[in-house]
């Protein structure tokens, strides 16, 4: 099981992560995206999944139209670990 990481651990990871914001009530990292369509934003889904299921961490998120809303907890921590933190840049470094 991962570990959570300390608060000071979460804001150095966050500095690094541009456009990912900390919900403190659910400890854990947000981040929405627009893209152009549907098509669009349903084909970057596709490939997050490819990398969550290698990762073995999945996300919470939800799509309407051209937005893709991303949120990334550790369920059995309890909390932000880095996992999360993996992910998300895994997640960033498919939008270039």
């Amino acid at each position: 099981m991962a570990d959570k990481l300390s608060p000071s651990d979460r804001d150095t990871a966050l500095a690094g992560l541009p456009g990912w914001t900390f919900d403190a009530s659910a400890d854990a990292i947000t981040r929405e995206l627009k893209f152009r369509n549907f098509s669009e934003a349903f084909g970057f889904m596709s490939r997050v999944a490819l990398l969550a299921e290698k990762a073995d961490h999945h996300p919470e998120w939800s799509n309407v139209y051209n937005k893709v809303t991303i949120t990334l907890s550790t369920h059995d921590a309890g909390g932000l670990t880095q996992k999360d933190v993996d992910l998300a840049q895994k997640i960033d470094g498919l939008l270039g």
